[in-house]
């Protein structure tokens, strides 16, 4: 999946279903520095952050690949799904570390936990993040490993996950996250599809300008 460029909510790509080999993360505590390193946070949102993605456990200081790191695998460049261990991008609040992620490609994350902040801007980023318990995460990283060509399924309307090896997951997800992603809205698109009940209520104040 190529980068996208921001114009705002109505450029969110609503989310249904996907299907994808998963690049495994598997270390816990992945913090949202890793994700996207400090200096690059003054990049404008047009900026492809998918180009600064994990850029210091990815590339060396001289710019070359890391041959070890799961991204540089031929077969997980252009994964759509990541899988991470236990309180994935914990630590700032920084959004760009959800671009850096969409930007790459990846529109769907499976872990045993988040860091808040992350998992709610991936909502309004158009990014799935998928909470399954430890073990079942735990399996889904060593069939990736044993197999790396393997596909994940996600069915968002279903809150299923399936695995390479067949077995399906149920997860939760908030109704009104759920609902952004399926419609491809972010908090000002939702408030928007009311436009015209907002305008009815400021008429009938007397506020016929609004």
């Amino acid at each position: 999946m190529s980068a996208r460029s921001w114009r705002g909510a109505e450029a969110m790509e609503p989310f249904r279903t996907l299907r994808s080999a998963a690049v495994p993360f598997a270390r816990s505590n992945i913090d949202t520095d890793q994700i996207l390193p400090a200096r690059f946070l003054s990049r404008p949102r047009d900026d492809n952050h998918g180009a600064y993605l994990f850029r210091d456990l990815r590339l060396d200081p001289d710019g070359n690949e890391i041959a070890d790191f799961p991204l540089n695998q031929p077969h997980w460049r252009e994964a759509r799904i990541a899988l991470g261990g236990r309180n994935f991008a914990c630590g700032s609040s920084r959004e760009n570390a959800v671009w850096a992620l969409y930007d790459h490609g990846v529109r769907a994350v499976i872990a045993p936990s988040f860091g808040d902040i992350f998992a709610n801007n991936s909502v309004k980023n158009g990014m799935l993040a998928v909470t399954l318990p430890e073990e079942v995460v735990a399996s889904l990283i060593a069939q990736s490993i044993a197999d790396p060509a393997a596909e994940i399924a996600i069915d968002l309307p279903a809150q299923t996950v399936t695995g390479p090896d067949g077995a399906v997951h149920h997860f939760e997800i908030d109704p009104f996250a759920k609902k952004s992603l399926l419609e491809g809205l972010d908090e000002l698109g939702f408030t928007l599809t009311h436009a015209e009940e907002i305008a009815a209520f400021e008429r009938r104040l007397g506020r016929d300008n609004f």
